[in-house]
């Protein structure tokens, strides 16, 4: 069985506002990467560049519903089939959204457990940086990259 690895984090922000801030390319740099080619849009492939990396990232959006969730399909790091990555956005009272991202498709082995993991903390700083970019206005990466 595939392994597959789920985080989630509440963020103090309309899940409109939420949304916008990944599919936009202008503010998922402003917190998460540190260039993305293009929005998210259904069918496209776009190039993530991480500062922690010297090579870019294609990411494959296989589906995008306004304000519910973002389908993508990148490389796995374990050299396998494409892994997906599903981001859903939960509406909340007072405003608020829940976040849940879910990263499937690491074949059950050593390696796909390392990657699990790794991939696994890399999302949640991704929704930790999120929540402070939305809610503070803060970019918890600058300066982060080695």
């Amino acid at each position: 069985m595939p392994l597959k690895a789920q985080v989630r984090l509440k963020i103090r922000k309309p899940v409109g506002q939420v949304f916008e801030a990944v599919v936009d390319p202008r503010r998922l740099a402003g917190y998460f990467v540190e260039f993305a080619s293009g929005p998210l849009v259904t069918g496209q492939t776009v190039t993530w560049k991480f500062p922690e990396f010297d090579q870019t990232f294609p990411v494959q959006v296989r589906d995008v519903a306004l304000n519910a969730h973002i389908v993508l399909e990148w490389a796995a790091t374990t050299g396998g089939a494409d892994n997906t990555v599903r981001i859903v956005f939960e509406p909340l009272g007072g405003g608020e959204t829940m976040v849940v991202i879910t990263e499937s498709g690491w074949p059950e082995t050593p390696e796909g457990i390392t990657a699990s993991q790794g991939n696994a903390g890399g999302w949640m700083h991704m929704l930790a940086s999120l929540k402070a970019y939305l809610e503070y206005g803060i970019n918890l990466r600058a300066g982060g990259a080695l």
